[in-house]
């Protein structure tokens, strides 16, 4: 008997030990789950937990910098929101996907618009009227805040329409070699200024399609070293180089009569030999233009290679051969209102839209032919 109530004793105080045992390590784990419920805001522990714990919501995984991945994605939808207001560049490009990005596309990387362009048109004080307002009328309406007007005198009248993006360079304003160089190194300099991935270039009577322009430099990195344009000979150009003992040297330039572009990357390259008044002494280097001067820098100089490019146009060839349909895919185009080659001018052959002596150099005829919707051709071209 006695035997049997101390093995009932035994057993009792064994049970409650057991219990009491249960309790302390059920308490410990809620201590724990209550503190991992509250550890996602830092709040102190506090009876109840966090309420997706109530609601017996599964908890939330946590990435490795410690915020979970619903916290990881939301940052990412606020950066991809405030990339789209003030913190974007205008015409920055934002990735979508079907899942969430974790970074925007690096500006380097996305295409290029027309924003990103630097467009410099070269002039003089006598064709004010009679070229730049009819390129102010047609295509530089559509890149006013990309295109700089380089002049060698002050025009009210222009400035009133271009602002700051008409400059007197205070060069001479004869067409002898000295004067041509002097607008550029002030143009090129002009450039440096700008946050513009292209530096490109035309002449008072070129039309520059834009639309074009920017479809061609997206085939093309900004950062590579790139010269694009179209010469005005069938072979290299030749001359003699006075730093090198006149030295006879060749190379291919662009003609500026058709228009020419050089990415951000050469341009910078060109520093030594182009900025700051070097761009002079380059010219009096081999004592010639400033489309040959470039070319001389680039081809001879830094040896990168001109990328001849037919959708470049100059009044040097014959522009009526160019086919109606071909028109709105080449990036330049001229004219030459003086008899060439015995004929009484060099133009396009566009007959619509205009009257010759309303448009004798077809500037207008072609860009209604590209946008019949502007004001300039209202009620002129039947709309497609």
């Amino acid at each position: 008997m006695r035997l049997s109530c101390r093995r009932l004793a035994l057993g009792l105080s064994a049970g409650a030990f057991l219990c009491i045992w249960l309790l302390i390590t059920g308490f410990q784990q809620d201590l724990a789950a209550g503190r991992l419920a509250t550890q996602g805001d830092g709040s102190p522990g506090r009876a109840g937990g966090d309420e997706r714990w109530a609601l017996g919501q599964v908890p939330r995984k946590i990435s490795s910098v410690g915020k979970s991945v619903e916290d990881d994605d939301r940052d990412n939808s606020d950066i991809r929101k405030n990339s789209r207001t003030k913190h974007s560049k205008p015409g920055s490009r934002i990735p979508s996907s079907g899942h969430n990005t974790r970074s925007v596309v690096p500006d380097r990387l996305r295409r290029t618009e027309l924003h990103d362009i630097f467009i410099g048109i070269k002039t003089t004080e006598k064709y004010h009227r009679q070229r730049m307002d009819l390129l102010m009328d047609t295509w530089v309406s559509l890149a006013r805040d990309q295109t700089f007007v380089f002049t060698d005198s002050d025009d009210q009248q222009l400035r009133s329409r271009l602002g700051n993006h008409l400059i007197n360079t205070n060069c001479s304003s004869s067409h002898m070699r000295q004067a041509l160089c002097c607008k550029m190194a002030v143009e090129y300099d002009m450039f440096l200024q700008q946050d513009k991935r292209w530096f490109c270039h035309v002449d008072d009577d070129n039309y520059l399609n834009v639309h074009e322009l920017v479809k061609l430099l997206n085939q093309y990195k900004h950062t590579d070293d790139i010269y694009l344009g179209r010469p005005s000979i069938n072979h290299p150009m030749e001359t003699y180089d006075r730093h090198e003992n006149m030295q006879k040297v060749n190379f291919w330039f662009a003609t500026g009569g058709a228009g020419f572009c050089i990415s951000k990357g050469l341009a910078l390259k060109m520093i030594p030999y182009a900025s700051g008044g070097k761009f002079m002494s380059s010219c009096e280097r081999i004592r010639l233009p400033d489309d040959c001067t470039l070319g001389f820098i680039i081809e001879r100089l830094l040896k990168v290679k001109l990328v001849h490019t037919q959708q470049f146009h100059s009044h040097l060839e014959w522009l009526k051969f160019i086919k109606k349909e071909e028109l709105p895919h080449q990036v330049s185009l001229s004219y030459g209102l003086t008899p060439y080659h015995g004929s009484a001018k060099n133009v396009i052959g566009l007959d619509e839209v205009f009257s010759e002596s309303d448009d004798p150099t077809r500037f207008k005829s072609l860009h209604c032919l590209l946008y019949p919707y502007v004001d300039l051709c209202s009620g002129r071209v039947r709309r497609r």
